[in-house]
Parts: structure tokens; C-alpha cells; sequence
């Protein structure tokens, strides 16, 4: 599936995998591609923010939905405690690598996907097929966000900014059929 994504799709998943990670969450979830969305370039950014979906509006609301449903940020420490228990220093490999390498090559754990982050990107394919495109583009994973779980803290955080999601959904389209033509 990952070769039929876009650069710019491409970049909405780092920035969802660089967004779990500043928040110190061991998982990519929906409100992660949701940041991941509005902060690059791209039809699905332009049509969140056009809707009042503004970054960091987004990013202060996850966060603080986030911790309200006491979602732990934990950076994956079990995973790091795990494998000290054994007598694997993950501190003395990330320093080896970072002078071997340089600085942030090696990241561990890297966050995986939940299964609603792993859902939202078959709901983009299927998107992608059903509109006819060949590409997954930032649109398709906008509207296949837009399928996912609506208790999904990205669905409730565009909630509470007020976000209209027929709207969004609509515009997406709108988007998607111009970029086509």
C-alpha cells in the first residue's frame, strides 16, 4: 500500500510518527495522522485549515483530549524497561549510534500504528479506488480520517473546534476532482 501513496502522503505519515513522538506516545493514532494532516502542504491541509482546523488549535485540543482520557506518554518506556531487565542498555545504543551515525538516526521504540491508524489507511486506499486514483494523496487519508472512528480522539477534537465534517468531506471532494482534471 505505501508505494501508492504521494511524497505529501508520505510526509502526513512521518509527521504523524514525528507528532507521536513529541508527544511521547508509543502509537500512531488517528489524532496523530490528523496533525500529521494539517501541518502539510497539501489538499487535505489547505481544506482543514479553509474549515478552521488550524495546527495549532488541533495540537493544543489532542492534547488535552488526550490526557483527559488518560492516554499514558510513556515514550515507550515498558519496551525500554523490558529490555533492561535482560541487560540491553537502549541508552548505550542510542549514544553508540548517535556517534556512529549521528544524532536521531536511531529511534527506539518507534511508535507503531493502532488499529484505527491501520484502519484510517485501508479507508484511504478504498477512498483512492473509489474516486478512481491510482495515488494515495493527503485527500484520501483526510476522507478515510473522515470514515474512521467517530469517538476517535481526532473526530472528537474536530468536534470541539466546531468543525463541520460534511463540509470538509465535500471540499475534500471538491479538491480531490480538481487535482484529477
Amino acid at each position: 500500500m505505501f508505494e501508492k501513496l504521494t511524497e505529501q502522503s508520505k510526509q502526513v505519515i512521518r509527521v504523524a510518527q514525528d507528532a507521536a513522538i513529541s508527544m511521547r506516545n508509543d502509537f500512531i493514532g488517528t489524532e496523530h495522522f490528523l496533525l500529521g494532516l494539517a501541518a502539510t502542504s497539501g489538499a487535505a491541509g489547505e481544506v482543514l485549515d479553509a474549515h478552521g482546523a488550524e495546527l495549532g488549535l488541533l495540537r493544543a485540543e489532542v492534547i488535552r483530549r488526550s490526557q483527559a482520557a488518560g492516554v499514558a506518554a510513556s515514550g515507550g518506556q515498558a519496551a525500554v524497561d523490558a529490555l533492561s531487565s535482560i541487560g540491553i542498555d537502549v541508552t548505550e545504543i542510542q549514544r553508540r549510534a548517535d556517534d556512529t551515525f549521528g544524532r536521531g538516526v536511531f529511534l527506539y521504540p518507534r511508535p507503531a500504528f493502532t488499529v484505527q491508524g491501520k484502519q484510517l489507511l485501508k479507508e484511504s486506499l478504498r477512498e483512492s479506488l473509489e474516486l478512481g486514483d491510482e495515488r494515495i494523496d493527503t485527500g484520501h487519508i483526510l476522507l478515510g480520517l473522515l470514515d474512521a472512528d467517530t469517538d476517535s480522539i481526532a473526530a472528537q477534537t474536530l468536534a470541539a473546534l466546531g468543525v463541520d465534517t460534511a463540509a470538509v468531506r465535500s471540499a475534500t471532494l471538491d479538491r480531490l476532482a480538481r487535482l484529477a482534471s
